[in-house]
């Protein structure tokens, strides 16, 4: 065989063991913008102080990763992932909880740190919180959900906005803001909830955490009962159908408060 034969067939074996993936301009831009995504969440991380406790979760794996607050928080090193059946020294937040966040549990936090379970609401049933161990469960008391997925709706909180309300009432707003601003809509968090937040910080005890939830509570269903009854005035047919909207939406919320375990 000839020299010219040999290279020929040196390079058709070359190529048989390194083949050829051409891309599309769409999927080298793809490509180019996730590098810079990490590059930035790189340097984000790298500006940020240092977090003087630790921050962790029990993920469930019960939602879409896209989407998962708590994951996102993992990339930029804000929390880390328990195992099941791993023990937690600190304050963990579960509705298997028998007293609400309060101030007092400073302390608990300072020292030992806060967790999440994240978990999907519709799931409750299926999630075995028996087997996330720590010595401080904890509830949450009421707060309206900013986030994309339960906007509006109470309760229904996801792993950030559930860390960030108890940082901020345990005395540490602003490692809550380092959390929240993480998302663009955390600070949405804040504003619908200021009122609660400040209240909640304020109280000597869990006992007064209830308190102000209550009363708080009584005066918005006050509130919605004011607005609907007001003097009926002649009314289009679209005055007529809002009206009827805002009364479903009363009933709803009604009994979206009459469902939150205290």
């Amino acid at each position: 065989m000839s020299a010219r034969g040999k290279k020929n067939k040196n390079k058709s074996k070359l190529l048989e063991k390194r083949p050829r993936h051409v891309l599309c301009k769409e999927q080298r831009y793809s490509q180019e913008m996730d590098r810079g995504s990490d590059k930035d969440d790189e340097a984000e991380s790298a500006n940020e102080w240092v977090i003087p406790f630790p921050v962790a979760m029990w993920d469930m794996e019960h939602c879409d990763p896209k989407k998962c607050s708590g994951r996102k928080l993992a990339r930029h090193g804000l929390i880390k992932v328990l195992r099941l059946g791993a023990r937690f020294p600190g304050l963990c937040l579960t509705p298997i909880g028998k007293k609400c966040v309060n101030p007092t549990d400073r302390e608990i936090v300072q020292e030992y740190g806060c967790a999440v379970v994240d978990c999907s609401w519709a799931r409750l049933d299926d999630t075995p919180f028996n087997r996330m161990k720590t010595p401080h469960p904890r509830l949450l008391p009421f707060f309206v959900a900013a986030n994309p997925i339960n906007y509006g709706k109470p309760c229904e909180l996801s792993c950030v906005e559930a860390i960030a309300a108890t940082l901020f009432i345990t005395g540490y707003p602003d490692e809550a803001k380092l959390y929240l601003g993480k998302f663009s809509w955390g600070h949405s968090f804040l504003e619908l909830n200021s009122e609660l937040l400040e209240s909640y910080a304020l109280c000597a005890n869990s006992e007064e955490v209830i308190t102000v939830q209550e009363k708080f509570l009584e005066k918005a269903r006050q509130e919605k009962l004011d607005r609907l009854a007001l003097p009926d005035f002649p009314q289009s047919d679209t005055d007529s159908e809002e009206r009827e909207e805002d009364k479903d939406e009363a009933t709803k919320v009604t009994k979206d408060i009459a469902d939150i375990k205290i």
